[in-house]
């Protein structure tokens, strides 16, 4: 979603903000195609077959990104080597068990136990980030992992352990997220975002060996689709971000258990269960709340220390 009025002029906020929520939607539906396929092909072909032709084709929409914001070479250096390394260990961790639970749980439901990634966030923020987090963000967390309890239902005779896999890459997902964090400090977007590709690349190009069956029929194309539509939806969730506040994308995030509950009801003729539908809603009340609440603390840090400077 390139800026078209450059030209004449800055785009006005709600301009920005319409672009935004139009990137979010079209990101949100793009990735939720990428899982769909994700679990049709998981059906049949290893995991790390999986990685690789979605780290492969997701190539050109990220280097049309990084073409974009340009930069030059030098913005593609890493300065925390180590930094990147760990992050895409993370993220790698996140989409081999995210992948391996697809294959188990209808997809709305492995969606919705995913959404537990922003109160692990929040959560790991305080030890590793050092960040403030108040007692009524620690409800939202705690409520928000009571509504994942009600999803998995541990204990009762319906409890699916293969939804670990789930809440392990939504973990391994929100470790990557602090480490960005951390990254970003030092390091520029397109070299966090190439170095991440790359090492995922790399890494499950070495364990194909280990575990490769060749595509047959139209397989091929469909493992072409997973990447693309992978790098194009990562694509328009970064111009989501870059053109509105996270306040305003993040409801939008959520669109994706309507398309996932579509696709799963399309394709496998899966209908997530009223545990799922309650849980999910207690899971995205609470990551709401944390994105509203970290929206208004960020202001009020930022006065605090300018009213300490001038003191």
């Amino acid at each position: 979603m390139p800026d078209t009025r450059a030209g004449n002029g800055a785009i006005g906020t709600q301009d920005r903000i319409g672009l935004g929520i139009a990137g979010i939607l079209i990101g949100t539906f793009a990735l939720s195609i990428m899982d769909g396929l994700a679990k049709w092909l998981g059906q049949g072909y290893p995991i790390a077959e999986l990685v690789f032709f979605r780290s492969l084709f997701a190539l050109p929409p990220a280097l049309f990104i990084l073409w974009q914001q340009g930069g030059g070479r030098a913005s593609l250096v890493p300065r925390w080597k180590a930094g990147h390394v760990i992050r895409a260990a993370l993220g790698l961790g996140a989409i081999f068990a995210f992948f391996n639970g697809l294959r188990y749980l209808q997809l709305a439901e492995a969606l919705s136990i995913a959404f537990a990634a922003p109160l692990f966030v929040t959560a790991l923020s305080v030890p590793i980030l050092g960040e403030r987090v108040g007692p009524r963000r620690w409800a939202a967390v705690v409520a928000g992992f009571l509504g994942v309890l009600v999803m998995t239902r541990p204990g009762a005779e319906t409890f699916r352990p293969e939804a670990l896999y789930i809440l392990a890459a939504a973990l391994c997902y929100a470790l990557a997220m602090l480490v960005t964090r951390r990254l970003a400090r030092t390091d520029t977007t397109p070299a966090i975002m190439l170095s991440g590709i790359s090492i995922s690349l790399v890494v499950s190009g070495l364990a194909l060996p280990f575990g490769w069956r060749t595509p047959v029929g139209g397989d091929f194309w469909l493992f072409v689709l997973l990447g693309l539509v992978g790098g194009i939806g990562m694509y328009f969730m970064t111009q989501a971000y870059r053109y509105a506040p996270a306040a305003v994308i993040a409801p939008f995030d959520y669109t994706a258990l309507i398309w996932g509950t579509l696709i799963g009801w399309l394709v496998w003729h899966e209908l997530p269960g009223a545990n799922v539908w309650l849980g999910a809603a207690i899971v995205i009340a609470s990551g709401l709340y944390i994105v509203h609440r970290e929206t208004r603390a960020g202001p009020r840090a930022a006065r605090r220390a300018a009213r300490r400077a001038a003191q």
